[in-house]
C-alpha cells in the first residue's frame, strides 16, 4: 500500500500527536518565553514525554514523571546542599536516586526521570558560584519540567474531548 493511501486510511494518530505537541509547545512558549522571559526547552521536552494521543497513557506517564521527578529533585537538592556543586558528586547522587526510585518509590513508569532530574539539579551548581543560586536554578528547572508535564497532560485531555480516538485504533498492527 502506498504511503498516501495508508495515511488516508489510518486513524491519523500521528497527526493527532503532532497537533498535541504543536498546541502544548505554543502554550509553553507563550507562557515561559513571552510572559516570563525564560527558555522553555526544559518544559517543552517534558511536555513531549508526557503527551500522548491516548489520555490513559498520558495520565500514567504524567503520574510517573511527577513522582520520579520529585524524588530526583529532592535527592539532587540533598546532594547539592550537603556536598556542594562538586562534579564528583554527580555519580553518587544519580546512583542514590536510582536506588530510591527503584527500591522505595517503585513507580516504574518514567523511573528514569528520577536520575535525570537529580542530574538537572546537581548540574545547576556547575554554572553558578554559590550553592544558593544553584538551588534556585535547580528548583526553577524542575518547576519548568513539572509545568511541561502539566501542559502535556492538559493538552492530551483537551484533545481527547475535542478529537477523541478509540483505543483500538492506536494499537500496533502486526
Amino acid at each position: 500500500m502506498k504511503l498516501t493511501e495508508r495515511f488516508l486510511k489510518d486513524d491519523l494518530v500521528g497527526v493527532h500527536f503532532a497537533v498535541n505537541v504543536f498546541l502544548a509547545t505554543t502554550v509553553l512558549w507563550l507562557v515561559l518565553r513571552r510572559a516570563a522571559n525564560l527558555n522553555p526547552i526544559w518544559a517543552i521536552s517534558s511536555m513531549i514525554a508526557a503527551s500522548d494521543p491516548k489520555l490513559r497513557q498520558a495520565v500514567s506517564t504524567f503520574n510517573g514523571r511527577i513522582i520520579n521527578a520529585s524524588v530526583g529533585c529532592a535527592t539532587g537538592l540533598f546532594f547539592l546542599i550537603l556536598a556542594g556543586s562538586h562534579e564528583i558528586m554527580l555519580p553518587f547522587a544519580l546512583a542514590v536516586t536510582v536506588l530510591l526510585s527503584t527500591y522505595f518509590v517503585r513507580v516504574q513508569v518514567m523511573w528514569r526521570q528520577a536520575p535525570i532530574t537529580a542530574a538537572i539539579v546537581v548540574a545547576a551548581g556547575w554554572t553558578h558560584h554559590s550553592e544558593l543560586s544553584a538551588v534556585e536554578i535547580g528548583i526553577r528547572r524542575v518547576g519548568e519540567v513539572m509545568l511541561g508535564c502539566l501542559v502535556g497532560v492538559g493538552v492530551s485531555w483537551l484533545m481527547s474531548k475535542l478529537w477523541p480516538i478509540s483505543e483500538a485504533k492506536t494499537t500496533t498492527k502486526p
